[in-house]
């Protein structure tokens, strides 16, 4: 019984995400892509900075880590946090990207992920030493701030005021711990 309930409720949760997490075809914003070097897509990422979700409620020391697919333009990815504490339990996630501009800007991922859910990522803004980008939907609505290392509070301070400078309502952002 405890089983067919999981079951049905989490069908029904992946089923809800789901209905929120495709972007309609076309939808465009003003805020423009930046291209994004291929080597982007290789390595982990440490997730800064976040629009909270239920998704990732109790969720901290956030991560996603890329590396180059079986195809040209694909990528495989791995998304990862521990429960309540950078110690907790380890959550992790795998999707199937795929660049929607490869070969061109590479900075439109659309992420594959299981039972048919799908999230587009657009890069915004990477730092030109390439050490940090902001990352959202196609509307703004989610936005995220990845680094290669922990940040300092000034490093950090900047990259808010990037994130606010492209639009971003930054008051929105939650900082769980790297």
């Amino acid at each position: 019984m405890f089983a067919k309930t999981y079951l049905t409720t989490a069908l029904l949760a992946l089923f809800a995400l789901s209905g929120c997490a495709s972007v309609p075809a076309g939808v465009q914003n003003s805020v423009p892509v930046q291209a994004v070097p291929m080597s982007h897509y290789e390595g982990k990422w440490l997730e800064i900075g976040r629009r909270p979700m239920w998704l990732t409620d109790n969720c901290v020391a956030g991560y996603t880590t890329y590396t180059p697919g079986a195809r040209p333009g694909e990528i495989a990815i791995e998304d990862g946090c521990h429960k309540t504490t950078p110690d907790g339990k380890l959550k992790t996630i795998k999707a199937r990207g795929v660049l929607l501009d490869a070969g061109g800007d590479n900075a439109k991922l659309r992420a594959h992920y299981p039972l048919f859910i799908t999230w587009d990522y657009w890069v915004r803004y990477e730092a030109p030493d390439h050490s940090w980008f902001i990352s959202a939907d196609a509307k703004m609505h989610n936005l995220w701030i990845y680094a290669r290392n922990v940040p300092s509070d000034a490093e950090r301070a900047v990259m808010v005021a990037k994130a606010k400078s492209l639009g971003y309502d930054v008051t929105q952002l939650e900082f769980p711990t790297p």
